[in-house]
């Protein structure tokens, strides 16, 4: 069972993510490299609303095929560049809502470039079951 650490001595997060995640008693674990947005056809799409949900359906790949469901993410890393960190709500709100409201570990971290121009974010995470 994951249940979030929210100790009242300290301030909320800044957005709707967990500040911690407490893993009791796992029995499997899943760790997804940088999960990139190609889309099963090899397509790239060009905006990053666009981006968000196909790597959003790639890790739901990944964990279906791993017998976990949104409800085992622990942590969430997203990658963006920076140039595109005005677009920000629209990948939080892709996280929120391929997560159906389940709140993790998140963190952001802004970038220069990822490995290919045309890639405007990439995301990793952990779940425990």
């Amino acid at each position: 069972m994951n249940r979030e650490i929210a100790p009242a001595t300290i301030a909320l997060p800044a957005a709707n993510y967990a500040h911690a995640i407490v893993v009791e008693s796992p029995s499997n674990w899943l760790y997804t490299s940088g999960v990139v947005p190609i889309a099963p056809n090899g397509v790239v799409p060009a905006s990053i609303a666009e981006q968000a949900d196909v790597v959003w359906g790639n890790l739901l790949a990944l964990l279906e095929e791993a017998d976990m469901s949104p409800s085992d993410v622990i942590s969430v890393t997203t990658y963006v560049v920076v140039e595109h960190l005005p677009s920000l709500g629209v990948v939080m709100a892709a996280r929120d809502r391929h997560l159906f409201g389940h709140r993790v570990a998140s963190t952001l971290v802004t970038v220069p470039a990822l490995a290919r121009p045309e890639w405007k974010l990439e995301i990793a995470l952990v779940a425990a079951r």
